[in-house]
């Protein structure tokens, strides 16, 4: 559980900085409309550092269900927000890796939808 909320700590840090980095070393660089991709990538980082925080401080999850669910959120956070980051920042583009974003999305979905699970799964047995 601590390597997971390390590694999350790790990914709040680095929403930040780049949170900073593109508010203000990359208006010059970077369109409008590629400044607000990149921005949707460290909104969609942050948001779920907070719930990797949340489900590895909550007791109503079992070590195995923490862990589980911390690797389903790392792993959208490194294909949604890293490819994003990539596409935004170096001159890979989106063509090339198209299917890493949406595999990001899909792996947000399966954690957020895991979670509704074990929450029902909880719910019945109350």
């Amino acid at each position: 559980m601590f390597k997971n909320l390390i590694i999350t700590c790790f990914f709040g840090a680095l929403a930040i900085i780049l949170g900073a980095f593109g508010a203000h070393a990359l208006k010059e660089t970077l369109t409008p409309d590629q400044l607000q991709s990149f921005e949707t990538a460290v909104r969609y980082q942050m948001y779920h550092v907070i719930i990797v925080l949340f489900l590895n401080t909550y007791d109503g999850f079992s070590k195995k269900q923490k862990n589980a669910l911390s690797y389903l959120f790392f792993a959208g956070i490194l294909f949604f927000s890293g490819s994003i980051y990539m596409i935004q920042l170096t001159s890979v583009t989106a063509s090339s890796i198209w299917f890493i974003t949406p595999l990001g999305g899909l792996f947000f979905i399966i954690g957020w939808i895991s979670m509704i699970v074990i929450f029902v799964k909880k719910h019945r047995k109350e």
